[in-house]
């Protein structure tokens, strides 16, 4: 007798459970957003980021949160996607922070700086090392708060119409080039353009710039400038480890259930994670195949590497001496980079050498 009663509350309970359970979730609001991206739907890793993440906010919520993705262009034009979030005229946006370089050069720390962390020490500061509450702190006066929206792991150095051996070489040479990097290659000679991703092959094809940097093989294959520009060099000394970021506008961040923007933190999170993976995944056979095609790789010289370094660290103090928003991040990030060259230098670095070179 006692069985059956507890067998009856025990039905009872699970039906009240069954009922609550979507319940609950049905109480939450539908909500629907616009992200607008800064890279074209072609370079399916780096677009497909924003995909990801709003694939897993819908799951994470049921269904109730989702956010629609635009390609640059689509709704404002690849480099304004902040401004657009900015102005409210989109919820949300997936986008390079050193686009915005001419606002303020301090932006580029949410993305990369010259001879800056690689990815993984990026992802570190950002997440450990008070990178977040500093960028934060920066973004707010623009309204926006920001998240880890990707990476694409140290990218390369360029296609070249001609090779560069030497500092002479870069002189007169107009270079698609972000605009930190450019700043820095200006005193070597280099005349720096800021082309979205899809004006760059034009751009090259029609002799308008005389080379280009976008990422790495993967993507630089699908866009095809290998066709107009043989040469290929490494190392992509000012974008290390050049991280994405998803924008959103304050106020409507402020807006959403808590819930929801667990949801938005943990699938930029895993945003992050995947795109970092597919672009390691994917690389080498790309770069393969560009070589089979006739690519000539090459390396820059030491001369190049060590003018260019030498460039980079004078620009950034200058910048630090008169910007107190620089300076206020500057400071803590390069005692952070210190360290981590310094670790890195104990463990990583030597194994990776003796991997690279051991047959």
């Amino acid at each position: 007798m006692e069985r059956r009663s507890f067998l009856k509350k025990a039905a009872a309970g699970a039906t009240v459970g069954a009922v609550a359970a979507p319940a609950l979730a049905q109480s939450q609001p539908t909500i629907n957003w616009r992200l607008a991206s800064s890279f074209p739907k072609s370079l399916d890793t780096i677009f497909g980021a924003a995909e990801t993440f709003t694939k897993r906010v819908s799951q994470l919520t049921g269904g109730k949160f989702n956010i629609r993705v635009f390609a640059g262009g689509e709704i404002v034009p690849a480099l304004q996607v902040m401004d657009a979030v900015q102005a409210g005229t989109v919820e949300m946006g997936h986008s390079a922070a050193y686009y915005y370089f001419g606002k303020d050069p301090t932006f580029a720390f949410d993305c990369a700086v010259p001879f800056g962390l690689n990815s993984r020490q990026q992802t570190a500061w950002f997440d450990q090392g008070g990178g977040r509450d500093l960028l934060r702190a920066f973004y707010k006066d623009y309204g926006i708060i920001n998240f880890l929206g990707g990476n694409t792991g140290t990218q390369m150095g360029g296609w070249f119409r001609k090779e560069i051996n030497t500092v002479k070489d870069l002189q007169g040479l107009k270079m698609r080039i972000s605009a930190f990097a450019g700043k820095v290659l200006q005193p070597l000679g280099v005349v720096p353009q800021q082309l979205a991703g899809g004006d760059v092959y034009p751009a090259l094809e029609k002799g308008t710039i005389d080379a280009a940097e976008w990422v790495g093989p993967y993507d630089d294959e699908k866009l095809g400038f290998f066709k107009v520009a043989p040469y290929y060099y490494s190392p992509g000394w000012w974008e290390a480890g050049p991280q994405l970021s998803f924008y959103v506008g304050i106020k409507e961040w402020e807006k959403l259930p808590k819930e929801y923007q667990a949801a938005v933190e943990a699938a930029s999170y895993e945003a992050h994670v995947v795109m970092q993976a597919e672009y390691d995944a994917r690389n080498p056979a790309a770069l393969a195949r560009l070589i089979k095609n006739g690519v000539k790789l090459r390396f820059f010289s030491k001369e190049i590497m060590e003018a260019s370094h030498k460039s980079a660290v004078t620009t950034m103090d200058e910048e630090a001496s008169k910007n107190a928003k620089f300076k206020k991040i500057y400071d803590p990030w390069k005692r952070f980079l210190q360290d981590q060259n310094q670790w890195f230098s104990v463990a990583e670095a030597p194994l990776q050498n003796f991997m690279v070179t051991h047959k």
